[in-house]
């Protein structure tokens, strides 16, 4: 170290002679410059109730200084498109997550099958934004695009305070909902998206332990008074052991839609005839019934 350098330092230490170290910090500078693809981290530019419920777990990245990378289309769907990101602080390396953003697409780009159906018994908040839904105005679009996402967020908000396995709802900004990448081993060491039930060809053990794991999760909907509405073998993804519910948005009540029994009878059969295809012997009248005892 030269001279003058020893010069500076001594002049810092004299400066901060005298001041509680609480209140004495390094100041570090981030280069504003963000490359095509990236964004700087939304985390505290959102509202509390738009972060996810804690304990959150420890790799969600909350440093103001995190820097979001869009790494690529993870999933395109009738409603929504799914991105993979990697929220991380270029000072602090070890601050790296792994997320998908899921961005749901105006009216004029989305098809939600039935939405009436799914939607009956839903409340909105203003009496504005109702009107503007009946309408179907530009205004009214954009809010059915922000209910639809809400939806989701909120739905799984609930689900992951149930201990539901579903992603850990990151954040929600707008249209967009940030949540945890659900991924395996790709057999080489390095991590690839979990493959969704209707990709895969289980053994008998654990097909009889992913049929039992989901049964208690419909049961644990069914008591909070929940239906997913759309469940199939395409919305289910398997990660090792157990199985993680998605796709959320058009999440029913179960006594407050009157077709909420309907729909749960339907989502038991569309997931029952996956299983029963592949050798195991459920019967979803008798799913069906069992369920009813935990909903009353």
């Amino acid at each position: 170290m030269t001279q003058e350098n020893l010069s500076a330092d001594s002049a810092v230490s004299d400066s901060l002679a005298g001041i509680d170290p609480n209140f004495i910090f390094d100041f570090q500078a981030y280069d504003d410059d963000l490359d095509d693809g990236q964004r700087w981290s939304t985390w505290l530019s959102v509202e509390p109730l738009s972060r996810g419920p804690e304990p959150r777990p420890d790799w969600v990245v909350t440093s103001q200084g995190a820097i979001d990378t869009e790494l690529g289309v993870l999933k395109t769907g009738k409603e929504a498109d799914a991105f993979l990101i990697v929220r991380a602080d270029p000072l602090f390396p070890e601050q790296e997550a792994l997320m998908v953003a899921k961005r749901y697409r105006d009216s004029d780009h989305r098809t939600f099958h039935r939405a009436a159906s799914y939607t009956e018994g839903r409340s909105v908040k203003r009496s504005r934004d109702e009107r503007a839904l009946k309408k179907n105005s530009t205004f009214g679009r954009e809010v059915a695009k922000a209910e639809w996402a809400n939806a989701e967020w909120n739905a799984l908000v609930r689900c992951w305070n149930l201990g539901l396995p579903v992603p850990y709802p990151v954040q929600i900004d707008g249209t967009e909902i940030l949540m945890e990448w659900i991924a395996v081993d790709d057999g080489n060491g390095e991590l690839e998206t979990a493959p969704r039930l209707a990709q895969t060809r289980p053994e008998r053990h654990v097909l009889e332990m992913w049929w039992d794991g989901l049964v208690d999760s419909l049961a644990t909907m069914v008591q909070a008074g929940m239906v997913h509405g759309d469940l199939s073998p395409y919305n289910i993804l398997a990660q090792q052991d157990r199985l993680v519910i998605i796709d959320l948005p058009q999440i029913i009540d179960l006594v407050g839609n009157p077709l909420g029994f309907d729909f749960l009878l339907r989502d038991i059969a569309n997931v029952a005839k996956w299983f029963q295809a592949r050798g195991l012997e459920v019967d979803e009248q008798e799913v069906y019934a069992d369920l009813m005892a935990h909903a009353f």
